[in-house]
């Protein structure tokens, strides 16, 4: 585990808010509320590597329709048919008796001892990547309140769910799930996002020792 760092701790917790709006429906609230702008600062605070794929992503959106976009996420997430790249994290594990109505159990335990309610306006399955990405928000917020309180035993607490969840769900099917979005992708947007949200992801695995 890299030292404690409370602006690089601060950046983490909104890369991954702003990595889950991304695999949200595009739409004009990405640029009116200038999501890429403040993801560049808090990729900036974390790594380099990280900032200039925020340039990438953000150069491949201001260069792309919407209706293009929205075109291609529905390719990739939705169907008609079938997804290009499935976004639930069922479709990726091997687990028995799994199902896109009986998602793994495990993850809602995660969720559980993290204290993560889902929104009962979210319509979604539990395991959607967007969902994954913003529990591991709440990880990260809940590491740093208990890093500036000086919570030596929480803090370790969350660094083994965090660990767990990382090891068991998001780290273990975001690179399947990237290749996908690579593969399928008609716009560089998603082609950069998906390698984006991978870095990330490894970066985090790294952080708590994967």
């Amino acid at each position: 585990m890299s030292a404690y760092d409370p602006d690089e701790a601060t950046a983490r917790e909104d890369l991954c808010r702003f990595l889950a709006a991304c695999f949200y429906e595009p739409g004009p609230e990405f640029a009116e509320e200038h999501l890429f702008d403040s993801m560049l600062a808090a990729a900036t605070r974390v790594h380099p590597d990280l900032a200039d794929g925020v340039r990438k992503l953000s150069a491949a959106f201001a260069a792309q329709d919407l209706q293009t976009l929205l075109v291609d996420y529905t390719r990739l997430f939705l169907g008609p048919v079938q997804a290009q790249a499935n976004p639930y994290g069922s479709s990726w594990l091997a687990a028995p008796a799994q199902t896109e109505e009986n998602p793994s159990l495990d993850v809602l335990e995660l969720y559980s001892a993290g204290g993560f309610d889902i929104s009962d306006e979210f319509m979604d399955l539990p395991d959607h990547v967007a969902v994954e990405l913003e529990f591991l928000y709440l990880l990260e917020f809940q590491r740093n309140e208990a890093q500036r309180a000086g919570q030596m035993a929480d803090l370790a607490d969350v660094q083994q769910l965090k660990q767990k969840f990382l090891r068991a769900h998001l780290g273990a099917w975001i690179g399947p799930f990237a290749a996908a979005i690579k593969d399928g992708a008609e716009t560089v947007f998603y082609r950069e996002l998906a390698d984006l949200t991978e870095r990330f992801i490894r970066l985090q695995e790294r952080d708590v020792g994967h």
